[in-house]
């Protein structure tokens, strides 16, 4: 039987914990500490960080920059954040990893029931979270939706008789 933690500081077993942990496990080390709103806000003071949350950068050349995360990557313990890019040798431009002990959530993404069942169960009261519920709603709402035509309609229908 495998245990996911260590009482050992030797660093060579420290390394190995982080290279054999299976993904449920990272999913918990790719925390990141909230921003001094958040944690008043919601009583916690680090969540892992998902898809759709909003960072800042806080070391690194990309110091101070804010994105929305585009991709968690557990296998490699990376996150990829919305405009922070570098230039390949043959000029393509593409995300850069940064690992999620240098950035600081700024805004949480409360699309999921489980993140939220996680606050619940941090403490966090019930209409605190509701009252975030019911502003990304009103967001949700707010923006335009595309209206069906005619047009696009016709060209659905003649994508699926060419298939």
């Amino acid at each position: 039987m495998v245990f996911w933690r260590t009482k050992s500081k030797q660093p060579r077993k420290q390394r190995k914990v982080l290279y054999i942990a299976p993904k449920h496990v990272r999913y918990k080390m790719m925390s990141a500490h909230l921003s001094k709103e958040l944690r008043e806000k919601y009583g916690v003071r680090a969540l892992p960080v998902r898809k759709g949350d909003v960072v800042r950068v806080m070391r690194g050349n990309y110091r101070g920059h804010e994105g929305k995360v585009v991709e968690v990557d557990r296998k490699r313990y990376y996150i990829y954040i919305e405009g922070v890019k570098i230039k390949k040798a043959d000029g393509t431009e593409v995300l850069r990893p940064i690992h999620p002990s240098k950035v600081m959530i700024v805004k949480l993404d409360m699309s999921d029931k489980w993140r939220i069942k996680i606050l619940e169960r941090k403490g966090v009261k019930r209409e605190i979270i509701e009252e975030e519920l019911a502003k990304a709603e009103e967001t949700i709402k707010e923006e335009p939706s595309e209206e069906i035509t005619e047009e696009k309609v016709e060209n659905v229908e003649a994508v699926t008789q060419e298939a």
